[in-house]
């Protein structure tokens, strides 16, 4: 489901790069690619830690938010300090795929909250 997003988000890419080619920064290949794989690594991770412990399933949604608020900030910095011509335009673009990554995984937190809910409560 991820790499399917994915080639969704890539193939909006192309048809946005084609149409309006002054929307995009040159440099967007690169922030999808670090957006694919950053999210990649924080599902896989959230996926483990999840079955490793489940009862702290939302602990680990909200590690993963912050890992990802975090390398994206530190992303944008590393990328500002290369002194990129139209910082602004890179910036943008890159929070619309941040959030277009963030409302895929929201989507999926609630596509599962049924059968997150339905897991017996270990503590009790």
């Amino acid at each position: 489901m991820f790499f399917l997003v994915s080639l969704v988000g890539g193939l909006i890419l192309l048809g946005v790069g084609q149409l309006f080619p002054k929307a995009l920064h040159t440099e967007i290949w690169s922030i999808f690619v670090y957006s694919v794989g950053l999210n990649y690594l924080v599902s896989g991770l959230s996926l483990w830690l999840n079955k490793k412990s489940p009862e702290n399933f939302a602990n680990i949604k909200l590690l993963g938010m912050l890992i990802r608020i975090l390398s994206a900030l530190g992303f944008i910095v590393l990328f500002s300090m290369l002194e990129l011509e139209n910082i602004i335009l890179f910036i943008a673009n890159f929070f619309i795929l941040f959030l277009f990554y963030l409302i895929f995984d929201i989507y999926f937190i609630i596509s599962n909250l049924r059968q997150i809910s339905k897991r017996p409560n270990l503590n009790e």
